[in-house]
This record gives C-alpha cells, sequence and structure tokens, in this order.
C-alpha cells in the first residue's frame, strides 16, 4: 500500500497552485431544476459529473455533500462513487462533507469506508462531528493519519441551533472555557509541530462574526463554508479568521453552481471567486 504525503502538505500545496477554494458539490433539487434536469438519477450525475468536469481541473477542493447522492439510495452513492473517482483523476482534493460522529466500532467502519485506501468512497479528507467527545473521533484520527487524510471537524457552525452546545461552558477545563474553544485546542493539540501545517482541521462559519474563540494554535486547515448565498462575502473572511494559523480554505455552492448548467460559466464563476477571496485576505 502506497501511502499519500499528509492531506495538510497537499492541501497547501493545492490552495498554493489553484487558490483558497472549496466548491459545494450539492445537487439539490432547486439547483437541478434550475440547470433543467431532472430530479432522477440520471440527472443528478449530470449535474454532478459537469461539476467536476468544469472544476476538478482547476479548483483546489471539490465538496459533495453526502445526504444530496444517499437520498437516491444506491444508485446515488454509485454516482458519489463516481465522482469522487473523476475528481481524483482530474487533480482536485477531495472533501466529503458527511458529518459522521459515533463511537468505538462504528466510527471505525466509518473511517474504513470513507478513509481507507482501497475503499470507493475514500476521500482525501471527511467532516466529521466531535459532539459525543473529541475522544470518539479517535479511530478516523488514527486512520486518516496513517493514510496521509484528513478530516474537519465541527466546531463553529453557523446555524443558530448550534449556539445552545458549541458556546456552553465546557466541563473539563477552565470556567470559561467554552465547548468549541475545547474542540479547537484539541485539534491543534494533534497539529502541533506538523510542518506546514497539520492535516486535522475545524468547520468555522464564515458568518458567525467574531466569536471571542482563539484559533491561533491549530495549525491546521480551516473550512469556512458561508460565502455567498449564506450571507458571508469575500471581507468576512479577514474579520472572522484574522488570529487564525493555518490554511483558509473558503466554501461556497450556490455562488458558483448557480452559474452553470455550461462548463465555461461553472470556471468563470469559480475563477471570481477566488479572485475576491485573494484580494480580500491580501
Amino acid at each position: 500500500m502506497t501511502i499519500m504525503e499528509p492531506f495538510g502538505h497537499r492541501l497547501v500545496t493545492a490552495i498554493d497552485k489553484r487558490g483558497p477554494l472549496c466548491v459545494g458539490v450539492d445537487p439539490h433539487p432547486g439547483l437541478l431544476e434550475s440547470w433543467g434536469l431532472p430530479a432522477t438519477v440520471s440527472g443528478l450525475e449530470r449535474f454532478a459529473m459537469t461539476v467536476v468536469e468544469a472544476l476538478g481541473p482547476t479548483v483546489a477542493v471539490l465538496k459533495p455533500q453526502s445526504a444530496f447522492f444517499e437520498s437516491y439510495g444506491s444508485a446515488g452513492v454509485a454516482v458519489l462513487e463516481k465522482v469522487i473517482a473523476a475528481t481524483r483523476d482530474a487533480g482536485a482534493l477531495l472533501l466529503l462533507d458527511a458529518k459522521r460522529g459515533d463511537i468505538g466500532s462504528t466510527m471505525a467502519a466509518y473511517a474504513a469506508a470513507y478513509l481507507t485506501g482501497g475503499s470507493p468512497l475514500a476521500a482525501d479528507a471527511l467532516t466529521v462531528s466531535p459532539y459525543l467527545g473529541f475522544g470518539s473521533l479517535t479511530p478516523a484520527l488514527d486512520v486518516a493519519l496513517a493514510e496521509g487524510r484528513g478530516l474537519f471537524v465541527l466546531a463553529l457552525t453557523s446555524n443558530p441551533e448550534g449556539r445552545q452546545v458549541q458556546h456552553a461552558v465546557a466541563s473539563d477545563g477552565p470556567s470559561d472555557k467554552t465547548v468549541a474553544q475545547s474542540i479547537v485546542d484539541q485539534v491543534g493539540a494533534v497539529n502541533a509541530g506538523d510542518y506546514p501545517i497539520g492535516s486535522i482541521g475545524l468547520v468555522v462559519g464564515a458568518t458567525i462574526g467574531k466569536t471571542g474563540v482563539d484559533l491561533s494554535n491549530v495549525n491546521g486547515p480551516i473550512l469556512a463554508p458561508g460565502l455567498g448565498a449564506q450571507g458571508a462575502t469575500a471581507a468576512d473572511l479577514k474579520l472572522v479568521f484574522a488570529d487564525a494559523h493555518g490554511a483558509l480554505l473558503p466554501t461556497t455552492s450556490r455562488q458558483v453552481l448557480g452559474a452553470g448548467p455550461t462548463v465555461a460559466g461553472l470556471r468563470d464563476a469559480a475563477q471570481r471567486t477566488v479572485h475576491e477571496v485573494r484580494v480580500a485576505l491580501g
């Protein structure tokens, strides 16, 4: 078995070459309709593979949302497998947005499915939820690091319901440390000493404003969803992530996908977004 270069290294290289942008592959029914495609497996495949054709050779990271494929059953998962393989062939990194979180052997099974070489669903990185306790992620952490893959751990999400958990005070630390800060610190501890950055990242919404959470010791990638249709602008990135140390990876979906269904339209929209982000971040 050939072990890949660590995900953190590969991500820094991809961002340097292609720009700081992750584009979601989110074939929800509204987008299929706007592209003139049916909400069927054939429409799903046409949509997803067009996105890969357009952006796989040019964008740093593509991020399929697993739920939109799973909703079509086994045929939809088969399309997801094709997307993963085609993205790899096109040269982009693939982050599977599945937000898996469980314990013990179940978490190990998720790791085998999404992070182990030879699995048709193996991605370069996977989103995971730490809200069964950060230690519950150990099986996925172990496999990701052994295989040269990455994780993006949910820390501060943009949905308002997340505050009741993420902004609560953690019971195992100082009286003012939030659950979100505890997660950030534990990710930073995993990445400590890695160069140029570690392979375990965070998910921090670009729409959340200043939260008081210290991101300076993450030493890993930060996925920043919310750019575009969710309301965040490129300028917001500098405000929210001013103290972040690592590779900032803004992500958008509808802002780029809405420019389809042509390959040229998708590429132009992605290139404009990369330019806006680069200008905003200096």
